[in-house]
């Protein structure tokens, strides 16, 4: 009599198991997708303001003749990093650097305000400073990080050099005297 009920058991496992059929593989999850990273650069030698320029100097006395800079600030999903490096500046001295809003034109005030990411107020983690001190031979190179991207849509669009370090707190928290340069980005 055990025989019967071991072959119902039997039975009711292999039709619970698929009846010895293979089972069909689970069903693919819709993976979300990732924001697009944005990639900007720019740079090179700072020339003299012209309409449309990609590289300027409106200070030949900060930013001397021959003086170059090079930018790149790129994000991912949740993080961005942002690096300038300088050639040909005065030695051993700080400038104050902040991504902008927009391109670079003949006036120094055609760059826009300060690039800032979610708040209306200057400070090191809501904007990007890269402020800098050159070595002995007017060199330097700083890079910032920060734990958001930048929005395809409303990515920074240059990269201004000020003629003093950014002030950190206080009233004027964020300013960092006369735009002396600035470089257009480019990119997406």
């Amino acid at each position: 009599m055990r025989l019967p009920v071991v072959l119902s058991a039997l039975a009711l496992l292999a039709a619970a198991c698929g009846g010895g059929q293979e089972a069909a593989p689970p069903a693919a999850h819709a993976v979300p997708e990732a924001p697009p990273g944005v990639k900007l650069v720019g740079g090179g030698q700072l020339g003299a303001p012209a309409a449309g320029g990609a590289a300027i100097a409106y200070d030949r006395k900060l930013v001397p003749s021959g003086a170059s800079a090079h930018v790149t600030a790129e994000s991912g999903a949740v993080l961005a990093t942002s690096t300038v490096t300088v050639e040909g500046f005065l030695p051993r001295r700080t400038y104050g650097v902040h991504l902008h809003t927009k391109p670079c034109g003949p006036k120094p005030d055609d760059s826009g305000p300060h690039y800032q990411h979610a708040h209306d107020h200057a400070s090191a983690d809501n904007e990007v400073w890269l402020d800098f001190t050159t070595d002995a031979q007017g060199a330097a190179t700083a890079t910032a990080r920060q734990d958001w991207a930048f929005p395809p849509d409303r990515a920074p669009r240059s990269m201004v050099i000020h003629a003093e370090r950014t002030k950190a707190a206080g009233a004027k928290a964020g300013s960092a005297g006369r735009r002396i340069a600035c470089v257009t980005l480019t990119g997406g």
